[in-house]
């Protein structure tokens, strides 16, 4: 039965990635917890994608609950203008320690595309306040996804991602293939050596290429682009909202290829998926180009809610978690349990490749006829998963049991066997 909140007031709201006017209605959900979400008729959910892969210690974790609680009583929110308050510095320090190299100066935001957008600006007026004017393009790469707000979707695959629409709207700038093998390897550097004059920097999605269709590259590619990077006198930002906090194996993905990015976007699990807080870090040699006497050269940027306490607190609880209970360890168990309970799927005639990195399993289907459908039974099934596009995916929380991890990938299992 439908309750009376959901009849009444859903009129009101315009959901994410939907077609409003033919789009099945939301499940009605009235809690969460562990890898569990509670619909309002009384079925429970086993969550296979974490809420968007924010959720990595699962739902309602009591650390991260009661640091919140706590900054609750104390302050929930004050401007960072002018002010500062301990949550904020804390986590700026601890983030400044775990990231690889000199990654130390951190710029906070709330969400994942404006921690992008605050990049771009960031390495655009790095090449400005040098009075280097012509540096203001950047590349970027095909299966490449890095947001929803304008600059973001400029530096995303036009005709992978879901921003075709607005071409001739963005900022033009330059997506190439990413230097998988020789040729490609070849034609980047080629492009790269030709363009370098004009460009800002390069960005890219270390590993996995996320909501581009959940995509994987080697180490090897990442080295490329930061020796390339490094060769023309380049920025490299590395856009690590999916991969970072031990998606892929390691705390951030760019530490599996011991590179170092120039700039390093962070959120999504950042508080352990408990409140909206996203950060662009720098390298000591792009903040010391805004160092300067002259007002100008300060970073003009300044969300509303940036560093809000409560989202410090529960960022710093977040960390606590990573430093006390075994996360990284429990990455690999998962990973080998997506690459068993996931086999299957191999022999199914409609799909058309089955790949893990971490804690991601995805399935690739040649099509998926009827999304909303599939969706629907896996929810029969008694599972959230959430295709799109051709692709079942699950990036589930790093906490999620062995009992409930098997009905996942199971409920894929059965799902697609049935799945022309």
């Amino acid at each position: 039965m439908t309750p009376d909140w959901f009849t009444q007031d859903f009129p009101h709201i315009w959901l994410p990635y939907t077609q409003m006017k033919t789009c099945a209605p939301p499940l009605a959900v009235t809690q969460t917890h562990g890898t569990r979400i509670v619909l309002e008729d009384g079925r429970e959910l086993i969550d296979g994608i974490a809420s968007w892969w924010t959720a990595c210690h699962g739902y309602n974790h009591p650390h991260i609950r009661a640091a919140v609680a706590s900054q609750l009583e104390l302050m929930p929110h004050v401007m960072f203008g002018g002010l500062a308050h301990k949550p904020a510095l804390t986590l700026a320090a601890r983030l400044a320690k775990i990231l690889p190299g000199d990654l130390d100066h951190v710029f906070f935001s709330d969400s994942g595309s404006v921690a992008v957008e605050v990049a771009l600006k960031m390495a655009t007026q790095y090449w400005l306040n040098q009075s280097v004017r012509n540096r203001h393009t950047f590349v970027a790469f095909k299966g490449g996804y890095h947001g929803d707000t304008i600059a973001a979707m400029s530096v995303s695959d036009p005709d992978e991602g879901m921003h075709a629409l607005f071409a001739g709207l963005l900022p033009e700038h330059h997506i190439i293939d990413l230097p998988r093998d020789d040729a490609s390897t070849a034609a980047f550097d080629t492009f790269i050596a030709q363009h370098a004059d004009e460009l800002a920097g390069i960005i890219i999605e270390p590993l996995v290429q996320g909501a581009g269709g959940m995509l994987f590259h080697d180490t090897a590619v990442l080295r490329r682009v930061r020796e390339a990077a490094d060769r023309h006198n380049l920025l490299l930002i590395a856009d690590e909202i999916f991969t970072g906090f031990g998606r892929t194996g390691t705390m951030f993905a760019c530490e599996a290829a011991g590179i170092v990015p120039d700039i390093i976007t962070l959120s999504k699990a950042l508080t352990g998926g408990t409140m909206a807080l996203a950060a662009t870090v720098a390298r000591k040699k792009v903040f010391e180009a805004f160092w300067s006497d002259k007002a100008e050269h300060a970073l003009m940027h300044g969300p509303t809610f940036m560093a809000n306490p409560l989202a410090c607190a529960a960022a710093n609880a977040s960390l606590d978690l990573f430093d006390l209970e075994p996360r990284l360890a429990q990455v690999k168990v998962i990973a080998e349990a997506l690459e068993n309970g996931l086999a299957p799927c191999r022999d199914f005639k409609g799909v058309k490749d089955v790949r893990v990195k971490g804690a991601i399993g995805v399935v690739e289907m040649k099509k998926i006829e009827d999304l909303n459908t599939l969706k629907k039974r896996f929810v029969d099934a008694g599972v959230w998963v959430r295709p799109f596009n051709n692709i079942v995916y699950l990036t589930p929380a790093l906490t999620i049991s062995e009992g409930d991890l098997a009905q996942l990938t199971g409920a894929i299992v059965q799902v697609l066997e049935k799945t022309p």
